[in-house]
């Protein structure tokens, strides 16, 4: 490499120039079959990231906009509702929640690990909520909106403090949807548990995008609602495909949120590689950590209870 040249902060041409011959495979029995959407090829990638995520179930989607609404929707979250999350995410998590009919109450975050703050939240619902003595639900006092639901965001291959977050939403009532979006493999150690568990098995279920600029991404757009929930795996496939169990048989209305075949394909070829991609990532970020001599990012590698990863 010559002083003039750079390295590009996200290279996206090597990882498919290794991978080019799986890559065109793929492509080569998504012509051949005409496998277009859904199919076997999608089935067989939703098998293997639930593995890979510790869940019972995955679902593949459009894109990580459609999994953090369905999931949100599949999960009982209704017009007019209150989403607790926070502000340092992508705009895709807040258009989620309002497309599902519901507010939007921000609170802020951890300022080592960027993720929502759990002392936030519980100072929010303890001293901004009320619980109505007729319902039993948490109302929001100024709004009279029920809070029904939290959106905890794993940022930058961090994940948040899901123990305390947990322990708040059972306490509340509140169902926890996880943004994994930019945390695909993380991992957190639940000290309630005295286990790691990996970003998107925590909540009553996660959202995940594969835009190709992710850890694992898709040559397109693409993305999964993971849970070990049944019943809320079979009401996000509905959501996907206009509401129809089997064609033409629509048992309610409906969204296109399905995910190609095709992008199925290629994120199956990558899922094989993310274990170690991410393990590079890790090493790589030890090393600038070590050679700036601590100055990387605030909290970088001090919490002992996350293994976190960079998503770029």
């Amino acid at each position: 490499m010559t002083s003039n040249e750079r390295i590009p902060f996200l290279d996206l041409v090597t990882p498919h120039v290794e991978l080019e011959a799986e890559l065109l495979a793929v492509c080569q029995k998504v012509l051949r079959t005409a496998g277009f959407v859904g199919g076997p090829m999608v089935e067989e990638f939703e098998r293997e990231f639930a593995k890979f995520c510790d869940t019972k179930y995955c679902v593949g989607l459009a894109s990580g906009t459609d999994a953090v609404r369905f999931a949100l929707m599949a999960a009982g979250v209704k017009q007019g509702d209150t989403v607790v999350t926070v502000s340092h995410t992508f705009i895709a998590t807040t258009e989620a929640i309002t497309q599902a009919g519901a507010r939007i109450a921000f609170v802020d975050i951890d300022e080592q690990t960027y993720c929502m703050d759990p002392a936030k939240l519980r100072e929010y619902l303890e001293q901004e909520c009320h619980i109505d003595a007729a319902t039993g639900k948490l109302i929001h006092t100024k709004t009279n909106s029920p809070v029904t639901a939290v959106v905890p965001v794993h940022i930058y291959g961090q994940v948040a403090d899901m123990d305390a977050i947990l322990e708040l939403a059972q306490r509340f009532n509140l169902i926890v949807i996880e943004d994994a979006c930019q945390a695909h493999g993380a991992e957190y150690f639940s000290k309630k548990e005295n286990r790691w568990r990996k970003a998107g098995s925590m909540g009553h279920a996660a959202a995940f995008s594969f835009y190709p600029g992710k850890n694992l991404g898709a040559c397109g757009e693409a993305g999964a609602v993971t849970t070990n929930d049944e019943a809320l795996a079979q009401q996000v496939r509905l959501l996907r495909d206009h509401g129809q169990a089997r064609k033409y048989y629509h048992e309610l209305e409906g969204y296109n949120g399905r995910l190609d075949a095709i992008q199925a394909g290629i994120l199956q070829c990558k899922l094989r590689h993310l274990a170690e991609w991410n393990q590079k990532r890790r090493e790589a970020a030890a090393t600038r950590w070590i050679m700036c001599c601590c100055t990387v990012r605030r909290g970088w590698g001090k919490q002992p209870w996350r293994r976190s990863l960079p998503t770029n």
